[in-house]
């Protein structure tokens, strides 16, 4: 806790202090959170690590596509630290938060504060109280922070629009939508919202869970959670974009036909009445991409970001962006409400 209020006091002083940090989980996102933390100039990167047998040995430099750094992807922390310290775990590693428990307690327990691109733990309270209370727990025990971000959970589609009712006398309604055209996305994205499967493919993975976009329950939740809201009941749904012609701008060609992408919504009710819509949509072929807030209020808001905002470059700033905020933050299970509100930095604006 100590050495947490020294960083944070050092950065508040506008010092020009590294700060520390492991990097864990060293696939396509973690490796773009790599390059952007060298390219910023205000990180000290003191390990990595990768279980994966094809990645623990090299050197994270050349492993993320860029020049050595010096530094060997471990296969366990314990490794990758060797008796050296950090102030911060980036961890982009799961989507799920049952996975994910024990890497935040094996953190945590080594006093690394933890900024993780796990949707579900993005706002874990209502949909895994238990798992999100144990992580709340042994963080707390162990004096260390810890936030679920991304662009989506974790911005776009929750903490933004909280933040556009600040201006707002009454509420009535947030809806939401995010509509992006998914051929500028990375490989392991465009398959995961189904993006080239025949209809029947694309059934049987949506009926196994493995294909959806991860965290619209945990956004539904956040906003209700952030407006005062008890909500009686919420709900998702998940249907194909279909391809009406051949397409091949995406990661493989798209006959006419097959499933392009995915169209997701999540709602909430308070009685009858639909409080909270979040629509998402990412396609390949996606004729228009944009980031949109409606808040039926007063006064009324409509916010659009024309292009949208692209998730890739997005999620790994924010996840960056978190870091200084975190080590700011009181110790426990946070949410991106709960932290120093978070904006870009870098070695000049340390």
């Amino acid at each position: 806790m100590g050495n947490q209020r020294i960083t944070s006091f050092r950065i508040r002083e506008g010092l020009t202090r590294m700060i520390d940090t492991v990097h864990v989980g060293i696939g396509p996102l973690g490796q773009k959170v790599l390059r952007y933390a060298v390219e910023r100039g205000c990180f000290n990167i003191v390990g990595a690590v990768d279980p994966d047998p094809g990645k623990a040995g090299q050197d994270l430099g050349t492993l993320c596509g860029i020049k050595p750094l010096g530094i060997t992807v471990r296969p366990t922390l314990e490794e990758a630290l060797a008796k050296r310290s950090a102030d911060v775990a980036l961890l982009t590693t799961v989507s799920s938060l049952v996975a994910l428990e024990s890497q935040v307690a094996e953190l945590a327990k080594a006093g690394l504060n933890i900024v993780s691109t796990c949707e579900e733990l993005f706002f874990p309270w209502k949909t895994n109280p238990e798992v999100a209370g144990r992580i709340d727990r042994t963080c707390i025990q162990n004096s260390v922070a810890c936030v679920g971000t991304g662009v989506n959970p974790g911005y776009l589609m929750d903490l933004l629009p909280t933040f556009l009712t600040g201006l707002c006398q009454n509420v009535g309604k947030v809806e939401v939508w995010r509509i992006q055209d998914a051929s500028v996305r990375r490989i392991p994205f465009q398959q995961k919202i189904g993006a080239g499967l025949t209809l029947e493919e694309f059934e049987i993975k949506k009926k196994a869970g493995t294909l959806r976009h991860v965290g619209l329950p945990e956004s539904v939740d956040f906003i209700a959670h952030r407006l005062g809201w008890t909500l009686d009941r919420s709900e998702e749904t998940l249907e194909p974009v279909i391809a009406e012609e051949q397409i091949d701008s995406g990661y493989k060609p798209i006959a006419k036909g097959m499933a392009r992408g995915v169209h997701q919504v999540g709602r909430g009710f308070v009685g009858e009445k639909e409080v909270i819509t979040l629509n998402f949509k990412a396609a390949v072929g996606e004729p228009e991409s944009y980031d949109q807030v409606h808040l039926d209020a007063e006064p009324p808001i409509q916010s659009r970001i024309a292009g949208g905002v692209n998730g890739d470059i997005a999620t790994c700033a924010i996840t960056l962006n978190a870091v200084r905020s975190i080590l700011q933050a009181t110790p426990g299970l946070k949410t991106m409400a709960d932290i120093p509100p978070i904006a870009f930095f870098n070695e000049t604006a340390m």
